[in-house]
């Protein structure tokens, strides 16, 4: 064979078919299931500055997580979570020959279809403010701890590591009330814009005619969101209807108006879990009045290139007054005396006292980042000093229903006991933004 050109076209040849028997996969067989996971998964999308990257990390007070190579292994086996509802019902972070069982895999999940969905939230779906992993991705995570979780060895097929096909399923809206069952409110789509944190606030009617009596509600949101709450108002100064008034402008500055706006709020309903399900108490309900209209504040986070999508579903359901035995109020008490110094760890406590007889059928609590554990005492009688409420979650608090409620005499009350770790260079006081703190206890009572 002296054709110099026939001989270039067959060791060409020869090394593409080389390099098709040889791809990625089989490269990768070599390596253990858990490296590929810490190598392709955990390192690109979970140890990164702000999330599992460090015990410095803003975040790492609220999940106290590190996913970095050399460590994650230690740190997710058999171990127990900080969340609470993921802890009652029994769940590790990793529970080795379980999914089901383990944070880990649920916090991936947004689309209700992938395999060993426990039909729950625990949280914010992860990664928060990026895209979702690929279906591929999640199943190989979900063969490695259905295998075993092993630190070595290969259990799950290497393939799925090149399947990308988009994990999360085309957002579905709630389902309206039934008529004269309750009411949807709805927010988006919107815009969020790349590298931004983008918070705003929608003044909208509710639309009824009448007073309505709300004893449940139902939240859907598109992954990435921080929080969603509607607001209720302190005095009749209200923002205008139907307009959004962003909390930053795209450059990150401050819009000090809709800021202005923000201390006029009374928290009403809301949370933080892209699906969330809360029924009050029997025979309770709280009371809206006539006309009435929120404040409906969206908090979404988008920490990739490209922009994403927000949106919000609420349904509100109500109940004939008739089979209302105790209409409800919102406990709204904060401690604007904050004075939290740099570096260090500090308890700040504040006492609210009540004027009348009041049962309190839930208490959460508010804190921004800096908020460490959140405890909630009862002021004076005889219980005085007991601790009825506490949550070491910032970002996702405890909600406490008391099955009996909260007995709380005239002249008695509450003491707000927080601790606080800042670990910034600044003293943190008192404010609305993420940079300042807060320390509110929410809840619902009635009066006597």
């Amino acid at each position: 064979m002296k054709n110099p050109l026939l001989i270039a076209f067959i060791v060409v040849a020869i090394l593409n078919f080389q390099s098709c028997t040889q791809p990625d996969e089989i490269l990768m067989e070599k390596q253990a299931t858990f490296d590929l996971i810490q190598d392709k998964i955990l390192t690109t999308n979970c140890a990164v500055s702000g999330c599992h990257a460090s015990e410095q990390d803003p975040s790492f007070i609220e999940h106290g997580l590190v996913l970095t190579k050399g460590n994650a292994y230690a740190n997710l086996l058999n171990k127990t979570p900080k969340n609470t509802s993921a802890r009652e019902d029994g769940l590790q972070l990793v529970t080795p020959g379980s999914a089901t069982k383990s944070l880990l895999y649920q916090k991936l999940l947004y689309d209700y279809g992938h395999a060993n969905h426990t039909g729950k939230t625990y949280g914010s779906v992860m990664p928060l403010g990026s895209d979702l992993l690929s279906n591929g991705h999640i199943n190989y995570v979900l063969q490695w701890i259905e295998g075993g979780a092993p630190e070595t060895g290969s259990v799950a097929e290497v393939s799925l590591l090149s399947d990308n096909t988009p994990s999360q399923a085309v957002f579905s809206p709630l389902p309206k009330p039934a008529a004269g069952e309750g009411y949807q409110m709805t927010l988006g789509p919107f815009e969020v814009y790349p590298f931004f944190e983008r918070e705003f606030f929608f003044h909208k009617e509710l639309g009824n005619k009448e007073p309505v009596y709300v004893n449940r509600y139902q939240i859907r949101m598109r992954p990435g969101s921080h929080h969603f709450i509607l607001y209720g108002f302190r005095d009749d100064n209200r923002p205008p209807m139907n307009i959004i008034r962003d909390l930053r402008r795209k450059n990150g500055s401050l819009d000090f108006n809709t800021f202005a706006s923000m201390q006029n709020h009374i928290f009403n309903f809301g949370g933080s879990e892209s699906i969330e399900d809360y029924t009050f108490p029997d025979g309770t309900a709280v009371e809206l009045p006539t006309n009435a209209s929120f404040d409906m504040n969206s908090h979404y986070f988008n920490k990739g290139e490209k922009p994403t999508t927000g949106e919000v579903n609420i349904n509100l359901y109500t109940i004939p007054k008739e089979k209302v035995t105790k209409a409800l109020k919102v406990l709204d008490l904060g401690n604007t005396s904050l004075n939290i110094l740099p570096n260090k760890k500090t308890v700040q406590t504040k006492n609210f006292t009540f004027d009348r007889n009041v049962k309190i059928v839930m208490l959460f609590s508010h804190t921004h980042k800096l908020g460490e554990k959140f405890e909630i005492m009862v002021k004076g009688g005889s219980r005085d000093g007991q601790v009825v409420y506490s949550s070491a979650n910032w970002e996702h608090p405890e909600k406490i229903n008391y099955g009996k409620p909260l007995e709380i005499k005239a002249g008695e009350g509450l003491t707000s006991r927080i601790t606080y770790n800042n670990f910034t260079d600044k003293t943190v006081r008192f404010g609305l933004t993420s940079d300042d703190e807060m320390g509110i206890i929410f809840g619902y009572y009635y009066e006597e």
